[in-house]
């Protein structure tokens, strides 16, 4: 995903609550390993169980 369009998606990533950001990171698409390292690190740790549970659905 080109740079501009990302720092947005991470700017409503960073805002977004924890079901919506579960949602945002199974569904984006067109990024690359950094960028979903990034969102990654973003997301509360103890919400990780529920976001691997919904990559695995």
């Amino acid at each position: 995903m080109k740079l501009v369009e990302f720092e947005l998606l991470k700017k409503d990533f960073m805002n977004a609550d924890d079901n919506k950001k579960i949602e945002m990171y199974v569904s984006a698409e067109g990024l690359t390993e950094d960028q979903y390292t990034q969102l990654l690190r973003l997301f509360p740790l103890n919400k990780i169980n529920d976001l691997e549970a919904a990559l695995n659905s």
